[in-house]
């Protein structure tokens, strides 16, 4: 990938739902599955040089912005 080509975000392939409430909710196995998701990128950044906990963070706040524009594209 280069810094020209979109990004795929993990969180485009969740699903959301949007309540009688009017609100945005995804599964909680939906939920777990992120979690372990993360995780395992941690773990597979863990041995990597390179790699720092704040990149880690910066990626998982790149996928909370999305999933937040998701949510408000549902409800809007």
């Amino acid at each position: 990938m280069t810094d020209d080509e979109p990004v795929e975000h993990a969180t485009s392939q969740l699903p959301i739902v949007t309540a009688t409430d009017g609100h945005a909710y995804i599964g909680a196995d939906a939920v777990v599955a992120l979690l372990r998701a993360i995780a395992e990128s941690c773990r597979n950044l863990a041995d990597d040089p390179d790699c720092s906990l704040r990149g880690a963070a910066e990626a998982i706040d790149l996928e909370a912005d999305n999933l937040d524009c998701l949510a408000i594209e549902r409800t809007a």
